[in-house]
C-alpha cells in the first residue's frame, strides 16, 4: 500500500504516549509499505532527527509551527476565532494552511492508496471525504477528556467554558467520525464511545503495545519507598493527576512511611506542577532524555489520573520493567488488565494511600505483581503484534475502495447501456481476501 500519514504536533523525540504509538506503528507499517508522512514540528521538536528515525519511509515532510500556548496572544486569537466558528479552540489551533497544501499536493500527484489522519487535530487538514480512503486513528476519546475536566473543576467560569468546549469537541469528533471510511479506537470502551455518536459511525480497535526489549526489568536500581509518575506535564490530565496525588494523597503515605518520596518525571512542567518540588519528598525532573532509570527507580509506580481518554502507555512501560503500579480505574482504563493481578486499582485518596502503603510494605507482593505485568505484555502486547492488527484494518479501508470504485464503474457503464442502476456494495471487515486483497500488496 501507498501511506499518506498526517500527524499534527510533531513525532521527534519521542516525549508522549502519542507520539510512542504513532512512531512505533509508522516504523512497522514502512516494512511492507510506502509510507509518506507529513507532521508539524515546533519548539523542542527535531525534525531532521525524526527522518533519522524514519528513514525507511519514502517520505517524511515537517512544517514548522509554533502551536499557541495557553496564555500567549496567539492562544487568545484561537479562543476568540473558536468562539464565532463550530470548532472548539483545541482544534482550532490546529488548522495549518501550510499543511493542507502539503497533503492537497501529496495526493494530487497520485499514487495514494490511504491516508490516516493521526488524532483529532489531523482531520481539519485532510480532505475527509475526497478521493483517497480516510483512517481516522483516535488515540483517545477527545470529547471525553475535556468533559471529565469540567466534572473535577471548581472554578465557576472555567468550568463553564470546559462545558462548552467539550459540547463543541463532541460535536466535532462525530462529524470526523462519520466522515472517516473508518475510525480506529486504541480501546474496546474508546469503540463503543465513538460509535455512539453515530449509527452511521464505523469503528474499530486496536490494542496499545510496548517495546519490551527497551523497557525490561532490572536494568536500574530501585530506591526504597520512591514513587514515580511519568507523563507529558504540558497535558491537562497529567497534570492535574500529579497535583491531586501530592495534595491528596502523598501526605497520607508519608503519615505511615515518613521516607516516601515522589518523582515527577516528563517534558514541559508548567508553574503549578514546578511548585510541587518544594513540597516535602517531592522532584519534578522536567523533559528526560531516557525515561527508563527513573522507571526503574520507583519501587511503585503510580497513575493518579482523574481525567484523560485512550490508553496510558505509560503503564505498559512500567509492567514491562517488571514494576508494582497503583493506578486509578480511569488510568487504567480500556487496557486489559486485572486488578489484584497486574496491578491495583484505587480510586480514593484513602484506597490509594493504603495501596501504596501495603506495597512498599511488602517486597513480596510488589516482586509478584510486576512478574504478572511483564508476562502479560511480553506475551500479547509487542509493537510487531499491535501494527499488524492495524495495518489489516488499513488493507481493509483500501480493498472496500477499489471494490466499490470497480463497481461504480461498472454501474456507469451499465447505466449507459440502459440496464438498471447499481446500488452500491460494501465490504464486510475481514472479507477483503475474497475480493483479490493480499496481505503482501504493497
Amino acid at each position: 500500500m501507498r501511506i499518506l500519514w498526517v500527524k499534527m504536533g510533531g513525532l521527534w523525540p519521542a516525549t508522549t504516549g502519542g507520539r510512542v504509538r504513532t512512531l512505533n506503528t509508522i516504523s512497522e507499517l514502512a516494512r511492507r509499505h510506502q509510507v509518506t508522512v507529513i507532521t508539524t514540528h515546533g519548539h523542542g521538536d527535531d525534525p531532521d532527527g525524526l527522518k533519522q528515525q524514519l528513514s525507511h519511509c519514502e517520505r517524511v515532510i515537517s512544517v514548522p509551527y509554533a502551536v499557541p500556548k495557553r496564555g500567549s496572544a496567539a492562544f487568545a486569537a484561537a479562543v476568540v476565532g473558536s468562539w464565532f466558528s463550530q470548532s472548539p479552540v483545541d482544534l482550532w489551533k490546529w488548522r495549518i494552511a501550510d499543511v493542507r497544501r502539503q497533503v492537497r499536493s501529496v495526493i494530487a500527484d497520485g499514487g495514494i492508496d490511504l491516508c490516516v489522519a493521526d488524532f483529532l487535530f489531523a482531520a481539519a487538514n485532510v480532505p475527509m471525504e475526497g478521493p483517497v480512503p480516510v483512517i481516522l486513528f483516535e488515540h483517545n476519546v477527545e470529547y471525553l477528556i475535556w468533559k471529565r475536566l469540567a466534572a473535577l473543576e471548581t472554578s465557576p467560569w472555567k468550568r463553564a467554558l470546559f462545558e462548552m468546549e467539550w459540547r463543541k469537541v463532541r460535536a466535532r469528533e462525530a462529524q470526523a467520525c462519520r466522515q472517516a471510511d473508518l475510525t480506529v479506537a486504541v480501546s474496546e470502551d474508546d469503540k463503543e464511545l465513538l460509535q455512539e455518536l453515530g449509527s452511521d459511525i464505523r469503528a474499530t480497535a486496536t490494542p496499545t503495545g510496548v517495546n519490551t526489549a527497551y523497557f525490561k526489568p532490572g536494568a536500574f536500581a530501585e530506591v526504597p519507598t520512591r514513587l514515580v509518575f511519568s507523563g507529558s506535564m504540558d497535558w491537562h490530565p497529567n497534570e492535574d493527576a500529579v497535583c491531586y496525588f501530592v495534595e491528596n494523597v502523598l501526605p497520607r503515605i508519608q503519615s505511615e512511611v515518613p521516607g516516601a518520596s515522589f518523582t515527577i518525571v516528563g517534558r514541559n512542567p508548567g508553574a503549578r506542577v514546578r511548585d510541587l518540588a518544594g513540597r516535602p519528598g517531592v522532584e519534578v525532573t522536567g523533559t528526560v532524555d531516557d525515561v527508563r532509570p527513573a522507571i526503574g527507580a520507583a519501587s511503585v509506580y503510580v497513575v493518579p489520573l482523574r481525567a484523560g481518554s485512550g490508553t496510558r502507555i505509560k503503564i505498559f512501560e512500567a509492567l514491562a520493567m517488571g514494576k508494582a503500579v497503583v493506578s486509578t480505574t480511569v488510568g487504567a482504563e480500556g487496557l486489559a488488565l486485572e486488578s489484584g493481578r497486574h496491578f491495583l486499582a484505587a480510586d480514593t485518596p484513602h484506597d490509594f494511600a493504603q495501596s501504596v502503603i501495603r506495597l512498599l510494605r511488602d517486597p513480596a507482593r510488589r516482586q509478584a505483581l510486576g512478574d504478572a505485568g511483564r508476562a502479560l505484555v511480553e506475551a500479547n502486547y509487542s509493537w510487531a503484534t499491535v501494527a499488524r492488527h492495524f495495518e489489516e484494518r488499513c488493507e481493509e479501508v483500501v480493498a472496500e475502495h477499489a471494490y466499490a470504485g470497480r463497481h461504480a464503474d461498472c454501474g456507469a457503464h451499465l447505466s449507459r447501456a440502459g440496464s438498471p442502476r447499481h446500488r452500491g456494495a460494501r465490504v464486510v471487515a475481514g472479507e477483503h481476501n475474497a475480493i483479490g486483497w493480499s496481505h503482501h500488496h504493497s
